[in-house]
């Protein structure tokens, strides 16, 4: 599963946003701008994930851009008029102000939520293209997600939704603390095993009390678990550069093996000798699960230095991704 924040989750945050509009008592004596409200949070808290039609396209398109301009500061702006004005449109004796502000805010909620999973955004383009992942919320996190169910139900049964989504969010306002606190103590304890740690990328799961993490020190990448606080070390990996060879620097011109580099910044290489090709692998280190590394950059190149087929994506066998490089090699 690609890790980014779940469909379901930014609707039903969108629903929850505009049960928290009926505050709003601009929005709660006008039926007709309630209904155009709801529409906006639940459209504008997932629009930013519009881009997610770049898979039509290639991975590699996708995987450059996702969660890149659509998420920054100028789309936060783009996306709360382009919703409001579309709904506006259907319903032009509504207060336009007050529905652009509660789509606005659905918006900036979907990107401020997706800086705290293990993917990240790039939201402070076009100031800064670094990409903010804080790597404490899972991107499912079922204790959110049911938070916002049990609303809804309480809703539909008949409770006041401004102050039943003011208490809910409040409640995820403190959980989104403990899970901060939870990863904190994780990097300090971490720091206290490796005191030459450079940098250290958390995934959390849906688990409470598990996380995978991969350290960078100065020289070497380790991968492993944290259960309960107890740090476990599954995989060591030496740190070599890429080399400066010519078959590297053909693979760097590859659009999946570029589009990797910019995304991946915890990651292994390997390079393989098959009869007459050369196969170039990058492995990013910090989405292991069930003993693999599904996230991968690969290019198969000849003897005449030219690419013949390359994939990078999310791949759950060898099988799998031999296949899509063999189609490549057809289409090529």
């Amino acid at each position: 599963m690609c890790p980014h924040m779940d469909t379901a989750t930014h609707i039903v945050m969108g629903v929850s946003l505009a049960g928290l509009a009926t505050l709003d008592p601009v929005v709660a004596n006008d039926p007709v701008l309630f209904h155009a409200v709801l529409a906006g949070t639940v459209i504008g808290s997932h629009a930013p994930d519009f881009d997610t039609v770049l898979k039509m396209k290639d991975n590699a398109t996708y995987i450059r851009h996702h969660r890149g301009a659509s998420h920054s500061l100028p789309a936060i702006v783009f996306w709360g008029l382009l919703v409001s004005g579309a709904i506006y449109l259907f319903a032009p004796e509504i207060s336009f102000l007050h529905l652009w502000l509660w789509t606005a805010l659905a918006v900036v909620i979907h990107v401020v939520v997706d800086l705290f999973n293990a993917y990240g955004t790039q939201a402070l383009r076009p100031f800064s293209n670094k990409w903010i992942a804080k790597g404490f919320i899972n991107t499912f996190d079922p204790y959110i997600f049911s938070l916002n169910i049990v609303g809804i139900i309480a809703w539909v049964l008949g409770a006041n939704p401004g102050y039943t989504w003011l208490s809910i969010y409040a409640v995820i306002f403190l959980y989104y603390i403990k899970r901060y606190l939870d990863k904190r103590q994780i990097v300090k304890t971490i720091k206290n095993h490796f005191p030459d740690t450079v940098s250290i990328a958390t995934s959390p799961t849906i688990k409470q009390n598990y996380w995978r993490v991969a350290v960078t020190t100065k020289d070497r990448f380790y991968v492993g678990e944290v259960e309960n606080q107890h740090i476990v070390i599954i995989d060591e990996f030496e740190q070599v550069p890429l080399p400066d060879t010519p078959v590297m620097e053909v693979a760097k011109t590859d659009k999946n093996i570029a589009a990797f580099l910019n995304f991946s910044p915890v990651f292994r290489w390997e390079i393989n000798e098959f009869d007459s090709i050369t196969e170039v692998r990058l492995i990013d280190l910090r989405y292991r699960s069930n003993d693999h590394y599904p996230f991968v950059a690969v290019v198969k190149i000849n003897p005449e230095l030219e690419i013949i087929s390359s994939y990078t994506g999310w791949i759950f066998s060898e099988h799998k991704l031999q296949r899509k490089l063999y189609v490549g090699d057809h289409l090529a």
